[in-house]
């Protein structure tokens, strides 16, 4: 099925598809039902038009039975987050749990604990009321996943189909070849991979194949319920930005502009951040946060009059996430050459979102990119695909770099501006929706004119 046509089906009918209502608690019952305490972040439809979209492109790619791991479900103290794959098409924070789609019976198969162990304590039963899971007959009903089975008939399941020649899919998060987890003791072991060092293990003639282009060609296109809950998100950071820029000044550290954004966020109905934030002055503007966050305090600098302050910040509102960029005077004014480069910044990040449209690719998108930057600033300019990276649940939402853009996309445009030979670094970044028509900026509330920037530095002076 032609790309375009299958984007056009799902986006037209996710539109139908209605929120979920949470539900209280009953009272008088000690033991905890799951749907007692939350609700599918969209409704039944949605989850199910995607769990029926990716059988059909499986379908067209070969078959097998994908494999969709969850989170383990334990944490360090921090709220739990779930898997982006595994809640793209369940909608379902359960731990330890994976989803099995298999589109030649194009059915989908819920592997659960059959009782959730987090809520088990037999020495506090007042604290630990225990929740089933697996044994929970209203979790099918809720979810909209008729076929749930205990996590215990998995392996049998497995067996099964690899005993009949049928090949596994699995997500690693990229192209190329499914690699196991590894023998690295510092490696990032996600659940995909000690997935499939699980099953290359225990089936040592298992064929397991890549389904990441699969996944990444429905998740690129947003639901109208995505992107509603993704306008929330891009709106709560612009002003949480503007909140936090309005107490930028001489010896304020970039701490305290860090607490500023992320209290702002938090009031505005944020559950979390989508990344840690990134506010750096003077010379820590000119490095990226890779470099930055290796030193325990390198975080915490006072700025300085004349100097910048970059913002690279975002929230997450229903495991949804923004990206946003904004540069800064700490002084309140710009010098002649700092308004220059912003302008020469945001000339270049406007002629990308003017391009915008559906049909176009990102290597076209760049291109017009480099074209638009003026020969002596082109070494100082990070231009890597086209300046920048598609967002929903990840910050860096899975994709395809050589399709064509398609109305109901959304990626960040920022084109990063290091110079070291200046001390002059600048950042613009936006998020940007691929309409019918060409894009619309979700974040055009937030000021990117040097003057009004330059305007909120100095609103509470």
């Amino acid at each position: 099925m032609n790309c375009r046509r299958l984007s056009a089906i799902l986006v037209a009918l996710w539109a139908s598809a209605a929120p979920g209502v949470a539900q209280e608690p009953r009272s008088g019952e000690l033991e905890q039902r799951f749907f007692e305490w939350t609700a599918l972040p969209f409704s039944q439809t949605e989850f199910r038009l995607r769990r029926q979209a990716v059988i059909a492109q499986l379908q067209q790619s070969g078959g097998g039975v994908l494999l969709l791991p969850s989170a383990d479900g334990l944490t360090a103290g921090g709220t739990f987050r779930q898997q982006d794959n595994f809640l793209y098409f369940t909608g379902l924070e359960l731990p330890r749990s994976i989803l099995a789609i298999d589109p030649d019976a194009s059915r989908a198969i819920l592997f659960v604990p059959r009782r959730d162990s987090r809520f088990e304590n037999p020495s506090r039963p007042n604290d630990f009321p225990g929740r089933p899971l697996a044994d929970d007959v209203t979790l099918g009903r809720e979810s909209g996943i008729s076929d749930i089975r205990s996590f215990g008939e998995f392996d049998s399941f497995i067996s099964r189909a690899i005993a009949n020649g049928r090949v596994i899919r699995i997500d690693p998060g990229r192209t190329g070849r499914v690699a196991e987890a590894g023998t690295d003791p510092f490696g990032n072991r996600t659940p995909a991979a000690l997935l499939v060092r699980h099953l290359q293990s225990t089936y040592p003639s298992v064929v397991i194949q890549n389904s990441f282009s699969q996944i990444a060609r429905l998740r690129m296109i947003k639901s109208a319920a995505e992107i509603a809950v993704m306008r929330r998100a891009a709106s709560i950071t612009s002003s949480a930005i503007m909140t936090a820029a309005r107490l930028v000044s001489d010896g304020t550290d970039e701490r305290r502009l860090e607490a500023e954004f992320e209290a702002a966020c938090k009031r505005g109905g944020s559950q979390r951040l989508a990344f840690s934030s990134i506010v750096k002055s003077g010379p820590n503007s000119l490095w990226p946060w890779r470099i930055l966050a290796a030193h325990y305090d390198r975080r915490n600098r006072s700025m300085r009059n004349g100097e910048l302050v970059i913002f690279d910040v975002g929230c997450e509102v229903d495991y949804y996430a923004s990206d946003v960029g904004r540069t800064f005077p700490v002084s309140g004014e710009f010098t002649d050459e700092q308004r220059d480069i912003l302008r020469m910044t945001t000339a270049v990040s406007d002629s990308i979102i003017a391009a915008v449209r559906p049909g176009m690719t990102f290597r076209e998108l760049r291109a017009i990119a480099l074209s638009a930057i003026p020969e002596e600033h082109r070494q100082y300019m990070q231009a890597e695909l086209f300046f920048g990276h598609h967002v929903g649940l990840a910050v860096g939402d899975p994709s395809i770099p050589d399709i064509q853009l398609e109305p109901g996309m959304i990626f960040t445009v920022e084109p990063w501006y290091y110079n070291h030979d200046r001390n002059i670094a600048v950042f613009v970044e936006d998020e940007i929706l691929v309409t019918d028509g060409g894009a619309e900026v979700l974040t055009s509330a937030l000021p990117r004119t040097p003057e009004d920037l330059e305007n909120l530095v100095e609103s509470r002076r």
